[in-house]
């Protein structure tokens, strides 16, 4: 019953469709990511001057705020993740759901 219920899901068109569909887009959430991730470090890495720069006649340099941009990124496209998921992933499970128990 369970190698039959796991073979009628694995066959669904629409499971397949959510598989194809998330993975893509988790795909292009990393490559963001890891776009601006890894051209934080390498600035840190080859242009310490830029990021040295001082922002006004205070002590905060350039660094810091780049820094936090990468921690706001971060957190929007986990939001942005979460949204997607609860709206069309969810949606899409859901019917699958139906589809394989009827």
């Amino acid at each position: 019953m369970q190698d039959d219920l796991v073979q009628r899901i694995a066959s669904h068109p629409q499971y397949l469709e959510l598989k194809a569909t998330r993975s893509r887009f988790g795909w292009w959430l990393t490559a963001a990511m890891m776009v601006v991730y890894y051209g934080f470090i390498l600035l840190v890495a080859f242009d310490k001057e830029l990021l040295s720069r001082r922002l006004g006649s205070g002590v905060m340099t350039l660094g810091i705020p780049l820094g936090f941009a990468v921690i706001v990124f971060t957190i929007v496209i986990t939001a942005i993740y979460v949204q997607r998921a609860n709206k069309r992933f969810d949606d899409l499970t859901a019917a699958i759901k139906k589809a394989v128990q009827s």
